[in-house]
């Protein structure tokens, strides 16, 4: 298949390029560590994948990574699962976090927002006093190298502190959002027996208070390893009995002492989704994370200390830690606590004016919603500041490259698109965002430094201008040094690594481009299939999303045990369409003109609603599992879903196709 878009939607000046750390780096590492000088992004790619450990090295240096001890090589095994990284060496993550305060005192480190929509600043100064305060009376409590520290909390200051004290300590750090229910939350942390628990009373959502109290309260019984809850009152209740107040444990004024630990301690844990059995429980390592995201962001995000950073995320996402960790590279932190679309679906684009945001990550939904809504960001906000507008979650459709672009260039800005994809189970982008590379509509820049990113065929061949499954032939630090609760490595080889030997499979279809650039078609494991043609889900939605009248949509491809094969295509209507004969005609005749009549649905099927994981992804196996009679409480894990209500009509579907 032939390339398209040949032309870039953007492409950077020569000012920007100059200006990039990884211009600098990129001259640096050539002095000092024999990276090619010419060539651009390519060439120091292709050096970071060819020459591994010296890459990681450089890194390392560039950073100014502070080892306490020394490694002895920056790689001591290679193999997948199981790569071990900088052996001997230890440090701690926190200590890096909070380097900023040194120089920058009286600077914001967090800009706090509520749906108030005002800016609430913490100073570097402050946040590690209370770092210190915090760590302080977590080992007063007994809590040392190891033990699991969990919070169930929202995007506020206090989960920062909370998350940065524990690894000052060598705690390991686990994470909720208030609005998972009590089961949610059970599943997650009963694996991981977290000794002290951090929580609310309640939250603000969507202009309401929702009281947690009761929730909280079957945590406290259902976790039998907790030595201390710390209340902190969000909606002004008094702490529970045998709670601990937040205030008391952060009022001293105490330099924080940092654990220094192995590279490979672990640091946090985060959740797959879950929506067929048990959340898996990805451990990450301290060391890992923190060359991985000071490269992530201080490189290919080119964040420093005169830069802001706002991502739309909650503590039961990735992006939260990936947020958190600005803080490596100086930037002051947003931390948004709401609905993303109050009071008016603008609410994202007035936290970005109001907070001077630089870098403004959201969700591709959330691009496609506002473009929907008729909102204008670049007319009614003073975004000037904003260099970046970065997209996760799902891909991005074309259109909302070309939305994104015209809104911002209508006000003669010249704004950088990048849409990224990496993942939960590495805590990164495995391709994204690059400042020194053009940008093509609907195609993400290029991998990421360090990353052998290829599209592999079945039989292991890489691919390019073809669809093929997302692997990664090399290891990246920030890789899981294991799954909680898999004593044998078992559950983790199964994830990753079963169907090619040594190397990680994702679940993605992906292009890469001769040019270099990567297209992300959906998931592989619920991939369109049809006599041979192969197309993700991803591309259905784009297109037939486009219309009007759908609000939101869902496609399966099932197999039949006749060798036949059936798609359906769910649709949630927008508020008054209807789903009659013309717009049935419309929504096939778009799908057979832009993607191919092969994919034209068996069935049009309207539908309540579209479910989602609480990360807020559609849940598609799941529902391919119900439609092949799978019972519900086998096709999913309930607690992982935003509404069951919603499964239990494919349940009935099935239920009369059967």
């Amino acid at each position: 298949m032939s390339t398209p878009n040949p032309l870039p939607l953007w492409q950077p000046d020569g000012d920007r390029i100059a200006q990039a750390q990884i211009t600098k780096f990129q001259a640096w590492a050539a002095e000092h560590h024999g990276a090619p000088s010419d060539g651009g992004y390519a060439a120091l790619h292709r050096w970071s994948v060819d020459e591994l450990e010296t890459f990681w090295k450089a890194v390392a240096e560039w950073f100014d990574v502070r080892f306490s001890t020394p490694y002895a090589r920056v790689l001591g095994d290679r193999s997948m699962p199981g790569a071990e990284w900088f052996p001997g060496a230890t440090l701690n993550y926190a200590e890096h976090a909070l380097r900023a305060a040194a120089t920058r005192a009286d600077a914001p480190a967090l800009l706090h927002v509520d749906e108030t929509h005002e800016p609430t600043p913490v100073s570097w100064s402050e946040l590690r006093r209370q770092v210190g305060s915090l760590a302080a009376e977590l080992r007063a409590l007994g809590v040392r190298p190891g033990d699991r520290v969990s919070g169930y909390l929202p995007n506020i200051p206090q989960a920062v502190v909370a998350l940065l004290a524990t690894a000052a300590v060598g705690g390991v750090w686990t994470s909720c959002a208030p609005d998972f229910g009590a089961r949610s939350v059970l599943d997650r942390f009963q694996q991981v027996e977290p000794v002290v628990l951090f929580t609310v009373d309640g939250y603000r959502y969507g202009g309401k208070e929702h009281d947690r109290r009761d929730t909280v309260a079957e945590l406290r019984r259902e976790l039998p390893t907790l030595r201390a809850v710390v209340h902190i009152p969000l909606l002004g209740t008094e702490a529970p009995e045998g709670a601990l107040e937040w205030s008391a444990l952060t009022a001293a004024d105490v330099e924080p002492v940092f654990e220094e630990v192995p590279f490979d301690h672990p640091l946090w844990v985060l959740y797959s989704s879950g929506t067929t059995g048990l959340p898996k429980a990805i451990v990450q390592s301290q060391g890992g994370i923190l060359v991985e995201h000071l490269k992530q962001l201080g490189l290919h995000c080119d964040l420093g200390p005169e830069d802001r950073f706002f991502w739309y995320t909650s503590t039961g996402w990735m992006m939260w830690n990936f947020l958190v960790s600005g803080l490596l590279t100086g930037t002051t932190i947003v931390l948004y606590d709401g609905s993303p679309g109050f009071p008016d679906t603008a609410a994202q684009w007035r936290i970005a004016e109001r907070t001077g945001a630089t870098l403004y990550g959201t969700s591709a939904a959330y691009v496609m919603a506002c473009r929907k809504a008729d909102v204008h960001p670049a007319r009614d906000f003073d975004l000037t500041r904003v260099q970046c507008v970065a997209t996760t979650g799902s891909p991005l459709p074309p259109d909302g490259f070309r939305w994104l672009h015209d809104e911002f260039a209508e006000s003669g800005a010249d704004l950088w698109i990048a849409s990224v994809s990496g993942g939960t189970d590495v805590c990164s982008c495995f391709a994204g965002a690059v400042p020194t590379l053009p940008v093509h509509i609907g195609e993400l820049q290029a991998p990421g430094l360090g990353t052998d990113l290829q599209s592999w065929d079945p039989s292991g061949t890489p691919l390019t201008d073809e669809v093929g499954e997302l692997v990664v032939t090399n290891p990246m630090p920030s890789m899981p040094i294991r799954f909680w609760n898999d004593p044998d490595g078992s559950r983790y080889h199964d994830s990753y690594f079963d169907t090619y030997p040594g190397v990680w499979r994702h679940g993605d279809w992906i292009t890469v481009t001769s040019r270099g650039s990567v297209v992300i078609h959906g998931r592989s494991d619920s991939t369109l299939n049809r006599q041979g043609v192969r197309m993700g889900s991803a591309d259905i939605y784009e297109a037939v999303e486009r219309l009007p009248e759908i609000k939101e949509s869902l496609v399966i491809g099932i197999e039949q045990p006749d060798g036949g094969y059936w798609m359906p295509l769910f649709v949630h209507l927008a508020p008054g369409a209807v789903l009659d004969e013309a717009l049935l005609n419309r929504i096939k005749q778009t799908i057979r003109e832009q993607l191919s009549p092969r994919h034209v649905p068996d069935e049009v099927i309207e539908v309540p609603g579209v479910p989602h994981t609480l990360t807020g992804k559609r849940i598609e196996v799941p529902v391919k599992r119900l439609l092949q009679g799978s019972p519900l409480e086998k096709a999913v894990n309930l607690g992982s879903v935003d509404n069951v209500e919603l499964l239990r009509f494919y349940e009935e579907l099935a239920r009369k196709r059967a």
